[in-house]
């Protein structure tokens, strides 16, 4: 007869073999692709930003919009720098163009994973930024960024980009 400890057991040892194999499956997920799915998240976020702030040009994948016209600053990003965002240090007037630009710039190389350790870091500057001066309690969505960022600074974008192509030319020469 079978005791109610060995049936617990068996049990035990079938349930800590299956955690084991999800364990060894989870870890067979490439690098390549959690970056590029990082890559295209972060640069979702911040490039939508930077659509808010511009006028005459908007590119957004998921939504279909295409407006390919010359971008200048909408008419409420000044006025959103004022009265919601108040930087100190910087006046709204020079912090709105940068916003604008940053959130276009950078989100835009790191989709194609060109110089991402670079615009990775700037856009978590911008992210503390955001979080020390602008919305401090949004601190979740924050981290969520900057553990987004901080892997592409310290993991790079992975196979499928051109900072990838480009090392690999190099070190054929």
């Amino acid at each position: 007869m079978i005791s109610h400890r060995q049936t617990d057991s068996a049990v035990t040892s079938k349930v800590a073999a299956l955690i084991e194999r999800l364990i060894a499956t989870f870890g067979c997920i490439p690098d390549w692709l959690i970056a590029a799915i990082g890559r295209f998240s972060i640069a979702a976020v911040f490039w939508k930003s930077g659509q808010t702030k511009v006028q005459g040009f908007a590119i957004d994948l998921i939504g279909g919009e295409f407006h390919l016209g010359w971008p200048r600053l909408s008419d409420s990003a000044i006025d959103l720098f004022k009265t919601e965002y108040r930087l100190p240090l910087i006046p709204p007037e020079l912090a709105a163009p940068m916003a604008a630009f940053a959130e276009h710039f950078f989100p835009a190389l790191i989709l194609f994973g060109l110089a991402t350790r670079f615009s990775a870091l700037a856009l978590l500057g911008m992210t503390l930024v955001i979080e020390i001066f602008v919305y401090p309690d949004a601190y979740p969505t924050h981290g969520t960024w900057a553990a987004i960022l901080l892997y592409l600074i310290a993991k790079g974008p992975g196979k499928v980009s051109i900072d990838h192509w480009i090392a690999r030319r190099h070190q054929a020469s």
